[in-house]
């Protein structure tokens, strides 16, 4: 799945298919940025600018990422594919792997199972802890 084509894609792939804490945006009263946010942030412009192969990887990252990654994974594809994030959701609500969650200065845990029936519950916008 990795070593060719678009460098950037993969090393955020990478970081997703890693990542142990769903941050949407900055941490701690510093608003700190984490790397595993960085990285989904470059997923998105990569879905803009190479739809296809962006994709190819988030649906890889579904599959294989961590519980965090898995739900970035299924956050990622609410942009573009509601019914497809959906059905990750759903296929991810029994999932018992845990997850470190930040919204803002204010951190949770929780699995992805709960994290999964929280979006959707809320539609799929993300939520920090269910």
């Amino acid at each position: 799945m990795f070593g060719r084509g678009n460098k950037q894609l993969d090393a955020a792939v990478r970081e997703l298919a890693e990542a142990d804490t769903l941050a949407f945006g900055g941490v701690g009263f510093a608003g700190t940025v984490l790397p595993a946010t960085e990285a989904y942030r470059e997923v998105e412009r990569q879905l803009d600018a190479h739809p296809k192969q962006a994709r190819r990887k988030v649906d890889w990252l579904l599959e294989h990422g961590s519980p965090a990654g898995r739900a970035y994974a299924a956050t990622l594809l609410g942009r573009n594919d509601p019914a497809a994030a959906r059905t990750a959701w759903e296929s991810l609500r029994g999932a018992e792997g845990e997850i470190t969650t930040f919204a803002g200065c204010v951190m949770g845990r929780t699995t992805l199972g709960e994290y999964a029936a929280g979006q959707l519950a809320a539609g799929g916008r993300p939520v920090a802890d269910p």
